[in-house]
């Protein structure tokens, strides 16, 4: 049996993984599924950004390293991975402009390339999932505006919720601008918002199944996990 990590990008990632994924993927027959925040240990409960690639690599490498049966993946938002500098995400810089589909897969390919180069000829590819959530997590709240509204306690704003999500084909589409990201849109009318608490209680009501129905390439990345040992 596998041993499933996720590397995450903050608190609200982590909290998804052992109150809603964890689950899932033990009964689907994982041994155990975990998350860790990427970058420093010592930087945990630090809000904000996710790290350099290089950090991030360091720890997916350890760790593929360090335990030979187990598989890691990773959960970060599109939205805000470092495109330029040194801590550049692989394949991020050249997805900008892309489709929805285009963007994700693009910097997928490109950060399995890079680890799979790093781990040597005898690494095993199929040990390494990336996923990059488009364009955020926020984003999948807007697969049940209703459930979303409730979550929160805020149900007189599924309408609200719903005019945002009928402008784009899947919560997915919902984009990346720093006046029109997911988040963004939330924040301008949930004053307040606060991600970690208000996310894991809007995900908790809406439910694992809504969510793969109404967002393919968060879809597509959990039939990859449950392929791996079914």
């Amino acid at each position: 049996m596998a041993r499933l990590l996720v590397h995450v990008e903050g608190q609200t990632e982590e909290d998804f993984v052992n109150e809603v994924l964890c689950a899932h993927l033990v009964n689907q027959g994982y041994e155990s599924v975990g998350a860790r925040i990427v970058g420093n240990n010592r930087l945990r409960r630090r809000r904000g950004g996710i790290r350099g690639w290089p950090s991030v690599r360091k720890d997916i490498i350890n760790h593929l390293r360090h335990d030979s049966e187990c598989i890691a993946t990773t959960m970060v938002d599109f939205y805000g991975l470092p495109q330029l500098g040194d801590g550049a995400w692989p394949g991020r810089a050249s997805a900008t402009g892309q489709s929805t589909k285009n963007k994700a897969s693009r910097v997928e390919k490109a950060l399995l390339t890079d680890i799979a180069e790093a781990m040597g000829g005898n690494f095993d590819p199929k040990r390494f999932v990336p996923f990059v959530m488009m364009h955020e997590f926020e984003g999948l709240l807007f697969s049940d505006c209703a459930a979303f509204g409730r979550g929160i306690g805020q149900p007189r704003l599924e309408p609200k919720f719903q005019r945002v999500r009928d402008e784009f084909t899947t919560p997915e589409d919902i984009n990346d601008s720093p006046v029109s990201a997911p988040s963004k849109r939330i924040e301008n009318l949930v004053p307040g918002y606060e991600k970690p608490l208000l996310g894991t209680l809007a995900v908790l009501e809406i439910g694992l199944d809504i969510i793969r129905t109404e967002c393919p390439h968060f879809a597509a990345w959990l039939d990859k996990l449950e392929s791996l040992v079914n």
